[in-house]
C-alpha cells in the first residue's frame, strides 16, 4: 500500500469517526434513543463498515445489531445505547463514570455468588458487553435470566455505568424494588457487575 492510499484511508476513517461523533451527539441530546434512531444508526454503520477499519464503528455495529436482532429496541437496550453514544460523543464524565459504591444499595460485604439454578436480572449499562452477552455468559454458568424484580430473584446485577443519578433513571425503579425486598428479609442480593464478573471468572 503506497503512502497516498494510506493517507486517503486515514482521512476517510477520520471523517467517518467525526460523522459518528456528530450522530452520537444528536441522537443522545434528548436523553433517549428510539427505534427509528437505532435503525438509522444501524443502517449508517452497515454502510460504513466495509470502507472503514475503525474499531469504534465495527464494535458499535456489533452492539446495535445484537440489540435489534429481535426487531425491537426495548427500554433497557435504549438506555444501554444512550450510554454508549454519550461516551462516543465525549459528554461530561459524570454521565458515564463508574458509580460510587456509597451511592448505590449494593450488598456490603459483597456476597459469595453461585450460578447454578440462580435467577439473575441485569440493569444499567454493562462494561462486559451487551445485555444479551451478559445473559449468555450467565446462562453458560448455569444461571437463569429473570424478566423483572420478583420475590424469588436471587441477584440484581448493576451495570458498571449506572450513574450517581440512578434514582432518577428508568432502571432506578428496579433497584428500589430490589432493595425493598432485600431489606424486608428476602434473600435477594444486589451486586455490582464487577463482582458478578469476578465470581463467574469472566474478567
Amino acid at each position: 500500500m503506497d503512502i497516498f492510499t494510506r493517507f486517503n484511508r486515514k482521512a476517510l476513517q477520520d471523517r467517518q469517526v467525526d460523522t459518528l461523533i456528530g450522530l452520537a451527539k444528536g441522537m443522545s441530546a434528548d436523553g433517549e434513543v428510539n427505534q427509528a434512531e437505532a435503525e438509522f444508526l444501524m443502517s449508517w454503520l452497515v454502510q460504513n463498515r466495509d470502507v472503514s477499519e475503525s474499531p469504534i464503528i465495527k464494535n458499535l455495529l456489533q452492539k446495535v445489531a445484537t440489540m435489534l436482532e429481535d426487531g425491537v429496541l426495548d427500554e433497557e437496550e435504549s438506555m444501554e445505547l444512550i450510554g454508549i453514544l454519550r461516551r462516543i460523543a465525549g459528554e461530561p464524565s459524570e454521565i458515564g463514570e463508574l458509580a460510587k459504591t456509597s451511592s448505590l444499595p449494593l450488598d456490603d460485604p459483597a456476597p459469595t455468588m453461585t450460578f447454578d439454578g440462580k435467577k439473575f436480572l441485569f440493569t444499567g449499562t454493562c462494561a462486559y458487553g451487551t445485555r444479551r452477552q451478559c445473559h449468555g455468559a450467565t446462562e453458560g454458568l448455569g444461571g437463569v435470566i429473570a424478566s423483572s424484580v420478583t420475590k424469588d430473584l436471587d441477584y440484581l446485577v448493576l451495570g458498571s455505568y449506572v450513574t450517581d443519578s440512578w434514582a432518577h433513571e428508568s432502571f432506578g425503579r428496579k433497584i428500589e424494588k430490589a432493595a425493598q425486598y432485600r431489606d424486608s428479609g428476602l434473600p435477594l442480593r444486589i451486586v455490582s457487575e464487577g463482582h458478578w464478573a469476578i465470581a463467574g471468572k469472566l474478567d
